[in-house]
């Protein structure tokens, strides 16, 4: 295990092997909480690179692998393989899967991530409705996204918002309502411009573009044969 200029709190479970280079800061303790107060776990098999913090108060699977810079709040809960890019940022609440990727300077809070989501880079996840208020935690919730769903770069996802498994959320687009299971949307306000069966691979290396994932999930619809 490498532990290189590593600043690592109390109550630190790590598992081996594992992979961390420095400086970074792992446990870091929660506003209005002491060191050590609460644990923090992360699985075997992790790679965690410099400037990453991670608070107490979170629990992470194996094969965790951070990017330079990435923030993991307190209040969270990864599965296995989950990848967390450079200066991505998760706040607090969310409830992630296993085999999720979210690129570099992404966003999250309180939002649930299904197992195979894949969260481009610069997507913002939104959690306030309105500004604050005097009963501003009554209205505060995040958004969820169904398993194998994919989101393009610099996507806004609004509170609340759930996109449904193995939809496809084109760069840019901001998602203001819920998103069928496999619908292609795009554009501001995302619309649906089509399903994903209606895709093609653009190099011609397969019939249809995600097949591999539409044979793990046979409820998903799919195109008559030509």
């Amino acid at each position: 295990m490498t532990r290189q200029d590593a600043q690592i709190f109390p109550k630190v479970t790590l598992g081996r092997p594992a992979e961390v280079a420095g400086p970074c800061i792992l446990g870091q303790p929660p506003r209005g909480r002491r060191a050590g107060e609460l644990p923090l776990v992360i699985g075997p098999h992790a790679t965690i690179r410099a400037f990453t913090v991670i608070y107490a108060g979170t629990t992470i699977g194996a094969h965790l692998s951070t990017g330079h810079g990435a923030l993991i709040r307190e209040d969270n809960r990864l599965g296995d393989d989950v990848s967390v890019g450079t200066h991505a940022v998760l706040e607090h609440g969310n409830r992630i899967g296993s085999h999720v990727r979210i690129h570099s300077g992404s966003f999250l809070e309180l939002v649930i991530l299904d197992d195979h989501v894949f969260i481009g880079p610069g997507v913002v996840f939104t959690d306030d409705p309105h500004p604050m208020c005097p009963r501003y935690e009554e209205c505060v919730r995040g958004a969820t996204v169904r398993a194998w769903a994919k989101i393009g770069g610099n996507a806004t996802i609004l509170p609340g918002v759930v996109i449904g498994a193995h939809a496809l959320v084109g760069a840019g687009s901001v998602v203001t309502e819920d998103v069928p299971e496999a619908a292609v949307v795009a554009g501001n306000p995302a619309r649906i411009i089509k399903r994903v069966e209606e895709l093609r691979c653009i190099k011609g290396y397969f019939e249809r573009v995600y097949e591999w994932e539409t044979a793990k999930t046979p409820r998903l619809a799919r195109p008559a044969a030509r």
